[in-house]
């Protein structure tokens, strides 16, 4: 379905280096990439301002069936204003990374302790996660507060085993029946659901496939103007290393975690708030709701609330650069307050 093979699920998810750490490059990847302790390569793509140059390095965390090619539309020239030195990669399994068969929330935080150390960046750098990819950045903000200068979490999702969610909020959100469905699917029948992605007799993802259940409409508009996900081609899920790379990727994210991100303490309590995070107010994917409820337990958090935003924030321009300034200079633009009236 389509929760599972399409854009639903992708929303979910630079200059040269002066001295260049040592990197891996084969015949099979066109990207610079670091070898891990266990010996699995990250692949990476930087932009914005040379190292030795930057103010300022940033890590992007991409979501659910994207890559380190993820739009994150800040302009070269505001990189270059701010000197900005933004590096993106592809989590284990995407794009030209190699696959974790172990991944965990644990092995998630340490990938990225890792690619900071390998690339010689310093030792506290800024991190955004953006959908799915904001569980690596819980994990980190739980595992590694102290190698974080700040973190920016965009339209995060939901994990509805977190134990601190009040029943009255969640008892009737159809989210948590799909996924609840969706992880028995994928934890007990992997091989049918491979199949049903695959196979050619029925459409296994048209029925959702631009469907407003899912999308506001500027969210339509972007997926109109937009290439689809390649990683979710019939092709491409045909090869069983992609297919169980999502699938693992799913059942860390949706799974039981050891924490609960609501009992995390304040990591910069003799700073002012370093940790935002960003929700669309027409998201259909995470609901508003929720995520007031999050900053609402966690009052550290800086709260950004987009009027007409929804899933796909990261297409906005004038989002993303309010996000980075938000971010790295701590302006808090008055037009994305929420209205808690609404």
């Amino acid at each position: 379905m389509k929760w599972f093979s399409g854009n639903s699920w992708g929303c979910m998810g630079l200059a040269k280096q002066p001295t260049q750490p040592t990197l891996h490059t084969d015949c099979s990847s066109n990207s610079p990439r670091i070898r891990l302790s266990d010996g699995r390569f990250l692949a990476y793509r930087e932009r914005g301002v040379p190292m030795n140059k930057s103010n300022f390095m940033v890590l992007i965390v991409h979501g659910f069936g994207s890559s380190k090619e993820m739009n994150f539309e800040v302009s070269q020239e505001l990189l270059e204003d701010l000197r900005v030195y933004l590096v993106l990669y592809d989590r284990a399994g995407y794009g030209e990374s190699d696959p974790n068969p172990k991944r965990s929330l644990k092995s998630e935080a340490s990938d990225i302790e890792e690619l900071v150390d390998k690339l010689q960046l310093r030792p506290k750098v800024y991190v955004i996660g953006v959908s799915l990819g904001c569980y690596p950045t819980w994990s980190c903000l739980r595992r590694i507060p102290n190698r974080l200068e700040g973190i920016a979490f965009i339209v995060p999702y939901i994990n509805y085993k977190w134990s601190s969610l009040p029943d009255d909020l969640v008892k009737d959100d159809y989210r948590k029946g799909l996924l609840q469905w969706m992880f028995r699917v994928a934890r007990y029948t992997p091989g049918l659901l491979h199949w049903w992605l695959t196979q050619k007799l029925f459409p296994s993802s048209s029925a959702f496939e631009q469907n407003p259940a899912f999308y506001c409409k500027k969210d339509l508009e972007v997926l109109k103007n937009t290439p689809g996900y390649q990683l979710f081609t019939k092709k491409r899920l045909r090869k069983r290393s992609v297919f169980d790379s999502l699938r693992r990727d799913f059942m860390v994210a949706f799974g039981k975690w050891d924490f609960d991100p609501m009992d995390l303490p304040d990591p910069y309590p003799q700073k002012e708030r370093r940790v935002h995070i960003w929700q669309g107010y027409e998201d259909k994917v995470v609901p508003v709701q929720l995520q007031r409820y999050v900053s609402k337990k966690l009052p550290w958090i800086r709260y950004h609330e987009v009027p007409d935003g929804g899933h796909l924030l990261v297409y906005d321009g004038a989002v993303c650069e309010a996000i980075l300034r938000s971010l790295l200079l701590g302006e808090d633009p008055p037009l994305y307050s929420p209205k808690l009236d609404r």
